[in-house]
């Protein structure tokens, strides 16, 4: 049976049993009947689950035969995980160790304090950089270690409760709390209410104050977690709901902390165990990154097509990697094939496949038929660029349109110019407007009846392993979820009303609604495929329509309806990682709520002295490059949103209209795909994911179709081809492949910044393929679009 493939072993039989736990006879004829009937409706159309043991279920729920059923739950549920990615990446039983001790808590705020200060510090700079919880993972291990030499362990007895400064050996659930701990305080890294503050205070001369400051950037930050309690029925308990970037991370808990030679593969011949393997490829892709990423950059964009004809812009339209679409994707450079995206090695091949789809479909093929034609004025325009344009092919200056007040002047505005987009960056628009519908079409029909299932339905009902064996756990109250949201809500309004923000409660409430409203769906796609779908964009165009020429509240409006989902689910994907270690419910939601708490008052810290010592900070010419790109990306969006609005732009009258008819896209789609799956439903359509497909592709721009082309080669190639022909080799190396990878590559790239360029005394090779080299001088690097102006302009000859 499918599900029989890369069987581990059992639970340790010194271990007590806990499969039957919090149910009194687990294989009577009624349980396994309702555990079998659960684990139909939950995995219907389950992408990532085989379809046999599906079929396998199905034929014995039919069947009359006890014996059966009870072989059947026990291989997909008791025995390990039913998927063979959770099963590579998890181990199937619980060691009883604790997480909840004082190393794990004082590490865990060091690392805490730590991430949150770096990575708001050098947010201000371009080039930017961020400590990642890979970093954190790495680099806490030695930590925990040496601790376990220095401390005493002498014990202590408080409040009855007997505790150490060394309980013995460092272990992998205090590990696991404390990566969790830097999750929740800079996995987005870092707040993103401080791209408020900057554009407020720096470009709108507005500041309010401490208060103000900590109360944005705590509501910010901490509504999420409500959310995340509420939701973890439906996102963190159920097997379906893998989370597959949280697989990278247990495998190099169970790598470091164990050390072992897989025994599957030391039969075939393969004896090198995954630590070694680890070492292996992070030193190898850590010497070979200083290639693309310091001596010779040309490998990173290797577009040949473009350096034989560099001044061809229909060659370096289609063939270049910059501004082009890269028919010939071609990079040697690890950093650029997850820029964006993350490792291809975590996605299920599903995923991969869908987000490819729309990338042909629409980033390629419908971007060639725009720009060759000559729609949207797209011939006076780059194919694929981030930012936005006047009517002479020029940066769009917002300073132009405002008055004194930064409202729109609608004479300067009328004289000035509409503002143009390239073609992939109109169609990322009208993308997002179909995925945000596709996303809710989709689970109503795919995923209704689980939901509706498991709000009725006991925790234990249909339970995989991992899910019984967290049942002897204390659960951590709803309540304490529920008053969580409700304290952070009613600060969130205090933020709002008691400063002179320009967002209304009304708005504030309705942008919360949004939050919760999608939470659920946005999840259930980003747990099953690691593709998150986001909310900025409909923030936008929403509060556009609502509150047309506020600007501030633009942006207040944007940051809580887009930022509680986003960091909402960074509490839930750290929920199942706990769930998966075995991390008990209540400390994984005091590590949260402490952790993030405390990052907020580390970073508005930083953020003030940043602001009262360094000089000329977000001036565009500071000589140590602290010029805030973000705050300055920011402040242009909110006068683009905020102040000419989205009936401007894909109004009636608007230039790009067109794109509101995605909307109907991405509500029609997902219906006929449900249909035809229905119909045949061992197709290949069972697999289809229209939320993906209009959503997989969001970061172009300023991504590239050079990084998803790369990217998805290689995703294809290692859970695709080598899942199939080599799974042994699969299971044991692929997840520990990609941890190397990534940690060789970001320790590579943290040693270039502070070593090099951050003192900026060494300066790269300056050759032809080196930093500004020969190499760059083309049409693709230049962004020119096919018909240049030298006068005149072009485009609609009134707007207002």
């Amino acid at each position: 049976m499918a599900f029989g493939l890369f069987k581990r072993s059992g639970p340790r039989p010194d271990e007590p049993d806990s499969l039957s736990s919090g149910v009194d006879n687990p294989h009577t004829a009624q349980a396994v009947q309702a555990d079998l009937k659960a684990f139909q409706i939950e995995h219907k159309w389950d992408p990532n689950l085989p379809q046999e043991s599906i079929a396998v279920v199905s034929e014995a729920l039919r069947a009359d035969d006890l014996e059966k059923k009870v072989a059947v739950e026990v291989n997909l549920l008791e025995e390990d995980s039913p998927y063979p990615e959770v099963r590579a990446a998890v181990r199937n039983y619980d060691d009883e160790t604790s997480a909840n001790t004082v190393r794990a808590w004082v590490i865990g705020i060091l690392w805490t304090t730590i991430g949150s200060a770096v990575n708001m510090l050098f947010s201000l700079r371009n080039p930017s950089i961020a400590l990642t919880p890979v970093v954190t993972l790495l680099l806490s291990y030695p930590f925990g270690v040496a601790w376990t030499y220095v401390m005493p362990k002498k014990k202590f007895r408080t409040f009855g409760k007997e505790w150490s400064l060394n309980p013995g050996s460092f272990n992998q659930k205090e590990h696991a709390l404390i990566v969790i701990m830097a999750n929740a305080s800079f996995g987005g890294t870092f707040a993103y209410s401080t791209d408020v503050l900057l554009a407020q205070q720096v470009y709108y001369g507005q500041n309010f104050g401490w208060g103000y400051q900590l109360l944005l950037t705590i509501t910010c930050q901490m509504l999420g977690l409500g959310l995340a309690g509420l939701t973890r029925r439906w996102l963190v308990e159920p097997a379906a709901m893998i989370w597959p970037s949280n697989l990278i991370t247990t495998t190099m808990f169970e790598t470091i902390h164990t050390r072992k030679t897989p025994d599957a593969l030391q039969l075939s011949g393969w004896k090198i165990g995954r630590y070694k393997w680890f070492l292996i490829v992070m030193g190898a892709i850590f010497v070979w990154e200083w290639f693309p990423l310091w001596i010779a950059p040309l490998l990173a964009t290797f577009t040949f097509a473009c350096w034989i004809a560099p001044n061809n812009v229909t060659v370096n339209q289609v063939f270049g990697g910059q501004t082009g679409l890269s028919l010939i994707p071609l990079t040697f450079d690890w950093s650029v094939i997850t820029a964006f995206v993350l490792s291809p090695l975590v996605y299920p091949f599903h995923a991969i496949g869908n987000t490819m789809i729309g990338v042909v479909i629409f980033t390629i093929i419908t971007s060639l038929g725009i720009h060759f034609t000559g729609a949207l004025y797209s011939d006076y325009l780059p194919m694929s660029t981030g930012g936005s344009f006047d009517n002479t092919g020029a940066a769009y200056n917002v300073s132009k349109i405002l008055t004194p007040e930064y409202t729109l002047d609608p004479e300067k505005y009328a004289a000035y110019s509409p503002l143009f987009l390239s073609t992939t960056f109109a169609l990322a628009y009208g993308l997002s407007f179909a995925a945000i519908i596709a996303v809710i079409v989709h689970t109503y029909l795919y995923h209704g009846t689980d939901i509706w299932h498991k709000l009725r339905a006991s925790r234990s009902e249909g339970a995989d392993i991992h899910q019984k064996m967290m049942l002897k756990y204390p659960q951590a109250p709803i309540w304490w979820f529920m008053v969580s949201f409700a304290v952070f809500l009613a600060l969130g309004f205090v933020t709002c009303l008691v400063w002179d923000t320009h967002l209304t409660w009304w708005a504030f409430i309705i942008a919360i609604l949004i939050s919760v409203f999608f939470y659920l769906p946005i999840g259930i796609v980003q747990a099953t495929t690691n593709v998150q779908l986001g909310l900025n964009v409909i923030t936008e165009f929403i509060i556009g329509y609502m509150q047309p020429g506020r600007p501030l509240a633009m942006m207040m409006f944007k940051m809580y309806g887009y930022i509680t989902c986003y960091q909402g689910l960074y509490f839930t994907q750290d929920q199942k990682l706990a769930h998966y270690m075995k991390v008990p419910q209540r400390v994984t939601f005091w590590a949260q709520f402490i952790a993030t708490l405390w990052s907020c008052f580390v970073q508005i810290a930083v953020l003030n002295w940043a602001l009262g010592n360094i000089k000329d900070v977000c001036d565009p010419d500071q000589p140590a490059h602290y010029s805030c790109p973000n705050a300055h990306v920011f402040f242009t969006a909110s006068i683009i949103w905020g102040v000419i609005g989205p009936e401007r732009i894909f109004g009636s009258n608007g230039i790009y209209n067109c794109m509101m008819y995605f909307f109907i896209l991405g509500l029609v789609c997902p219906i006929l795909v449900w249909l035809a799956a229905r119909k045949w439903p061992n197709s290949i359509l069972r697999y289809v994911s229209t939320p993906v497909i209009f959503g997989g592709t969001a970061y172009i721009p300023p991504a590239t179709v050079m990084i998803y082309a790369s990217w998805g080669f290689v995703g294809t190639m290692f859970n695709k081809v080598i899942k199939g022909r080599h799974p042994g080799w699969w299971t044991e190396y692929t997840y520990i492949t990609s941890a190397a990878l990534d940690s060789g590559t970001i320790i590579c790239v943290l040693l270039i910044f502070f070593a090099l360029q951050l003192p900026d005394k060494v300066s790269p090779p300056q050759w032809w393929g080196g930093f500004n080299g020969g190499f760059m001088n083309n049409v693709d690097w230049n962004a020119t679009p096919k018909i240049v102006l030298t006068n005149g302009t072009f485009g609609p000859t009134s707007w207002k």
